[in-house]
């Protein structure tokens, strides 16, 4: 195989493999009723993933008091939580995602770094 010939295959492979932003995002979102701290998280995480997921997400919001049955395995002990279930690893935001760059942090959309004045990179 020549060196052209290799360079073609590696851009074919590399345009066919999924890039790492194209991941799917699995959120889940436990709040306690309808309180207005849980409505805010609701509203805080949506306009998130709309402007940092823009469609590459699946959000499922579970309330502790209809569906308590779902709070056993994650170890839920504060409302409003959000857990990432993917891409790994695992994360768990607590609080109702007013703070953007702790959940984008969280949800591993940016590095520890900001910019000077506070906004998260992309």
């Amino acid at each position: 195989m020549t060196l052209k010939e290799r360079n073609a295959a590696r851009t074919a492979f590399e345009l066919a493999a999924p890039a790492p932003a194209a991941e799917r995002y699995v959120l889940r979102l436990y709040v306690s009723g309808m309180t207005p701290r849980s409505a805010r998280a609701v509203r805080n995480l949506q306009q998130i993933c709309d402007e940092y997921l823009d469609g590459r997400y699946d959000l499922e919001v579970i309330d502790i008091y209809q569906q308590p049955v779902l709070t056993k395995g994650e170890q839920i002990i504060a409302a409003p939580t959000l857990v990432k279930k993917l891409p790994l690893p695992m994360r768990r935001i607590i609080g109702d995602m007013s703070n953007k760059e702790r959940v984008l942090l969280g949800l591993d959309l940016v590095s520890a770094a900001v910019t000077q004045n506070g906004e998260a990179k992309r």
